[in-house]
């Protein structure tokens, strides 16, 4: 018997024995070294709870760290925007962010030594916030028409950042003049008459190309632009894609939406589609700038377990020859808008929140589900990964946001019955505050209404339809209020 315990020695730990090994030898370096240990799954596997940072009066919409990973900002429906000294659980400045609505993202712009933080929220605002010796001044440097969701900051630059919103709108800020500028509004690829501009969910910047932007929302397309192509005195047509990502399988269906992008340190395109799964995308499988007829989903369509071939192929044979993008799956993203990410020192995983109230975390290399955490009660919207350790930040429905980080004693397994794990009824309440939620819930349940997979759920479909119609008016606006519009003595801590 404990010759057969030791055979089942887990190869992380095998693996990681030899790397002392080597880097006593010296054929090893510290850095290398340090490398192999943070993106171990030994590491992963021993992930458990180790703060919980809890100040907010409100469900956590979005949390981030700093670029040296000490600090950690988070922002709220209470409208206020908290920066935290993780390790320790305290609060080193609170203050309210000047937004009218629930704050959807805030991050702390590089090299401004965690002095100047971006936020865009529900009212359609994109505020700035400048930690000053005598206090915190917010001003106002543009808006959306409707919810503006995300904002990505050019790598590296302490002064440019880019928003999108449910309007379809993409603006690029530079804080040295605080001026905005709207660079297009994205519009749908197909003929598409009920919808007449693609509400935008998610925006990332290629961190290897820092020119290449990607954004998505209502749509099955992912578009990529390139900010060199754009005039600034206005004299180009700059809402062309340079290119557009989406498996073959979901091209032409009005029934998926995008609420996640990240990109990899090896410029790999990360999409999380609504009441779908997940899927990396490299830069060759692209669809181009122009989109050909939707031949390309009756030649692929049996790879809608898998994903996407490259470009439009001209027979079966290149199709099957193209490559795909790999496939994460075991969540459940029907209910809210969620993010995606990367995690490890080198990308080596993906990770994702689910409505089941649970972390999924997947090998990026062959998508195969290596752990799952049991985070909140509610919906887990947001993972965020430390720049440096192995260390993540969740948030979601709940008003704390947790800290997980490597120090479990024993390994965790795999839960027996994941395919069983279904997202809690609720949910979707919390959430109902504009037409674009009411439409995305409308079209989820539809899916499951006609997937054989969820045999009994489908009979219920029609009634939660029903009930999803009669409440949307009565949870229009749920965003808490803390009062106070200005920050005052009591806005500082610590």
């Amino acid at each position: 018997m404990n010759n057969s315990r030791s055979n089942k020695r887990p190869r992380s730990l095998d693996k990681a024995v030899v790397d002392v090994w080597q880097r006593e030898l010296g054929s090893l370096s510290t850095r290398s070294f340090a490398h192999r240990l943070a993106a171990s799954e030994d590491l992963v596997l021993r992930l458990d709870t180790y703060k919980k940072l809890e100040k907010h009066r409100g469900c956590v919409n979005t949390v981030s760290f700093n670029g040296d990973g000490d600090i950690l900002v988070s922002g709220s429906d209470d409208k206020r925007v908290i920066l935290w000294d993780w390790q320790s659980g305290q609060i080193k400045l609170s203050f309210h962010s000047g937004h009218l609505r629930n704050v959807f993202q805030a991050k702390i712009m590089p090299y401004s030594d965690d002095r100047s933080i971006v936020t865009c929220a529900a009212d359609g605002q994109v505020r700035h916030a400048q930690v000053l010796e005598r206090g915190v001044e917010t001003s106002l440097l543009g808006k959306h028409e409707g919810r503006a969701h995300k904002l990505a900051i050019e790598p590296g630059s302490p002064y440019i950042f880019y928003t999108c919103g449910e309007d379809g709108l993409v603006q690029h800020f530079d804080l040295r003049t605080g001026a905005a500028t709207e660079l297009f509004t994205c519009l749908p690829t197909n003929d598409r008459s009920f919808m007449s501009v693609i509400g935008l969910n998610a925006i990332a910047i290629d961190p290897r190309n820092p020119n290449l932007f990607v954004v998505a929302g209502s749509d099955e397309y992912t578009r990529l632009y390139d900010i060199r192509k754009y005039k600034w005195n206005g004299s180009s047509d700059f809402g062309l894609p340079a290119d557009h990502f989406c498996p073959p399988h979901l091209i032409n269906d009005d029934e998926v939406g995008i609420t996640g992008l990240a990109f990899s340190d090896q410029s790999e395109l990360l999409v999380s589609y609504s009441d779908e799964f997940i899927y990396l995308f490299t830069q060759s499988m692209g669809l181009g700038p122009n989109l050909a007829p939707s031949s390309t989903k009756s030649v692929c369509s049996d790879a809608s377990d898998m994903g996407s071939a490259s470009r439009v192929p001209s027979s079966p044979m290149d199709a099957e020859e193209n490559l795909i993008p790999q496939v994460y799956k075991g969540h459940r993203n029907c209910e809210t808008v969620k993010g995606v990410n990367f995690f490890g020192p080198g990308c080596e995983y993906v990770v994702s929140g689910s409505d089941c109230g649970r972390i999924f975390i997947w090998k990026k290399k062959g998508g195969e589900l290596i752990r799952v955490i049991e985070a909140d009660k509610d919906v887990v919207n947001c993972i965020e990964s430390h720049p440096h350790s192995t260390v993540l930040a969740s948030s979601g429905i709940e008003n704390d946001i947790k800290i997980w980080t490597p120090k479990a004693i024993e390994r965790a397994t795999l839960p027996s019955n994941i395919e069983q794990l279904r997202p809690k009824t609720r949910g979707w309440r919390y959430r109902m505050a504009s037409p674009q939620d009411l439409m995305l819930q409308l079209f989820s349940m539809q899916r499951r209404r006609t997937s054989p997979d969820l045999g009994e759920e489908n009979s219920s479909t029609g009634r939660e339809i029903l009930e999803l119609m009669l409440t949307f008016n009565a949870n229009s606006d749920v965003s808490s209020d803390d009062g106070g519009e200005n920050s005052g003595p009591e806005d500082f801590f610590g």
